[in-house]
């Protein structure tokens, strides 16, 4: 599907490793992600950029009735039970908008990606609570590396070592399973980029196929 030449390298990897019955739903979660991640490229405008996180939790909140057409990722979003709860990861990605990245901006971006993720366990009928920890580990260790102020990455590094290790997820959450535990390498190496090299391609290829 054309979604997923819209998803960074090591989402792409993970979804690799998807079950069938989650294959589209964690596209769908993914990708708008993604969206929202490249909203944020339009820091320098931050107007703009509020527009369009805005018009993403007033579509959320409709009914996907009144959704507009023609968008490949709102004709899978459709498929949700409550895409609407997926609002919490617009804000968290607005947070990022401030010219500061304070503790509260950091816990309220991770929430927001791990109450996704959370949502994405109950439409898949597995554990949100373990889901939403396992997601709030990848926010914050893709988060460090991704940040160019020292200060900030280090403040972010923090609070992710303060979450602890990831559970072990079902099947149906592979692909979380995968970043979160390449996030918690990069953790442990500074903020590095989930993928950095064989040893980051290898820990993938284990925690895809074993879950461990």
């Amino acid at each position: 599907m054309i979604l997923v030449e819209e998803l960074p390298p090591a989402q792409r990897l993970a979804l690799a490793y998807a079950p069938r019955v989650a294959r589209e739903p964690t596209l769908a979660l993914l990708t708008l992600d993604a969206r929202l991640a490249r909203t944020l490229q339009r820091k320098s405008e931050p107007v703009l950029a509020q527009m369009r996180f805005a018009w993403w939790r007033d579509t959320l909140a409709k009914e996907p009735a009144q959704w507009p057409r023609g968008d490949a990722l709102l004709a899978l979003l459709r498929h949700w039970r409550n895409p609407a709860a997926l609002t919490p990861l617009v804000d968290g990605w607005e947070m990022l908008l401030a010219e500061q990245l304070d503790s509260a901006a950091i816990a309220e971006f991770a929430g927001g990606r791990g109450a996704a993720f959370g949502q994405l366990a109950a439409e898949l009928g597995a554990d949100p609570l373990a889901a939403r920890a396992c997601g709030e580990v990848w926010a914050l260790g893709d988060l460090a590396a991704n940040i160019a102020n020292a200060a900030e990455r280090e403040a972010v590094i923090e609070a992710a070592r303060r979450l602890g290790n990831c559970g072990r997820l079902p099947r149906a959450l592979r692909p979380l399973t995968v970043l979160a535990g390449l996030a918690q390498r990069g953790v442990r190496r500074g903020g590095t980029p989930l993928l950095d090299g064989p040893g980051a391609a290898a820990l993938a290829m284990r925690l895809g196929i074993a879950g461990r």
